[in-house]
């Protein structure tokens, strides 16, 4: 069972910001393993967490801590910078993705295959990898090459053989890169991808009819795709890309009662078991997660 929240804790988020609600740092607090877990379970690690102010890249540390991942890197790296936003549609990323040898990539390129679109800073895919040395494989897209170098760079620090970061435009790379791999797709995520709020670049989001064309295609009989956002706008236009495909996926809930959902027929909780660096950033400023989980049928 996890921690009840510690008086220091109540104490600090009433002084660090009166305009959000009381529960909600601690149940941010509660829901980071490393504060929650049979370890960490005591109110002064909770309460010395409260002792500064927590921001989300704190929170990202705390949630990621098990990973142990070094903040220093490679020289040629230098800083990484995130950048939000990126034209997908511009010249410097409509060249096609270099396949990989899957042999070198992976110690067991037969191994069923989860790919995550739009992989960010890595941390999510890697301590998903860390959890599955042996049973599945996992694989990065992401279109901005820092991220992409820092997160391998990561990947022979923790000596990994299962997963693997690639610089590629998912909307042109996926069915290339994913078609040539030996064993079978059985997951493929796209989370809180970037919004491009403006309707004249709603052509630059990452699902696309020509992208869920090539999930589908590729995806192994009872494989899934998992979809989130916390911008409720995106997640409808991703929500209706795969429902109009109603005879190949069908949504998680239709097929299993455990499943729960609210009345909109979004997921009413993360079915991964750890949250991505903008999930935690989102829920530390009030915001929402809009998921849905697909299954093919077909």
């Amino acid at each position: 069972m996890a921690a009840a929240p510690s008086l220091c804790v109540l104490r600090y988020f009433n002084s660090w910001n009166k305009n959000l609600r009381k529960e909600g740092l601690c149940s941010v607090l509660l829901r980071i393993p490393s504060l929650s877990g049979r370890h960490y379970c005591s109110s002064n690690l909770v309460g010395a967490a409260c002792a500064t102010a927590l921001r989300s890249p704190d929170l990202v540390a705390l949630e990621y801590a098990d990973l142990n991942l070094t903040h220093k890197v490679s020289e040629e790296l230098g800083h990484v910078r995130i950048r939000q936003h990126v034209n997908p549609l511009s010249a410097s990323f409509s060249m096609p993705a270099n396949v990989p040898d899957w042999d070198e990539v992976f110690k067991d390129p037969t191994l069923p295959l989860m790919v995550d679109v739009g992989s960010g800073s890595g941390r999510f895919l890697l301590w998903l990898a860390k959890r599955n040395p042996e049973e599945k494989n996992y694989l990065g897209l992401e279109i901005r090459q820092k991220l992409v170098k820092r997160a391998n760079f990561w990947v022979k620090e923790l000596a990994l053989s299962n997963i693997h970061f690639l610089f590629a435009n998912a909307t042109i790379s996926f069915n290339q890169l994913v078609s040539t791999y030996p064993g079978p797709l059985m997951l493929v995520s796209i989370l809180c991808p970037d919004p491009h709020f403006k309707k004249r670049h709603h052509k630059r989001r990452v699902v696309q009819k020509h992208l869920v064309d090539s999930i589908i295609k590729n995806l192994m009989r009872g494989g899934q795709v998992f979809i989130q956002s916390d911008v409720l706008e995106v997640a409808l236009d991703m929500r209706n890309q795969f429902d109009a495909d109603v005879d190949v996926l069908h949504h998680i809930d239709a097929l299993s009662q455990s499943v729960l959902c609210d009345n909109e027929g979004w997921l009413l909780s993360n079915p991964m078991g750890i949250r991505t660096d903008r999930e935690i950033h989102a829920e530390l400023e009030g915001a929402r997660i809009f998921r849905r989980m697909y299954q093919k049928m077909a």
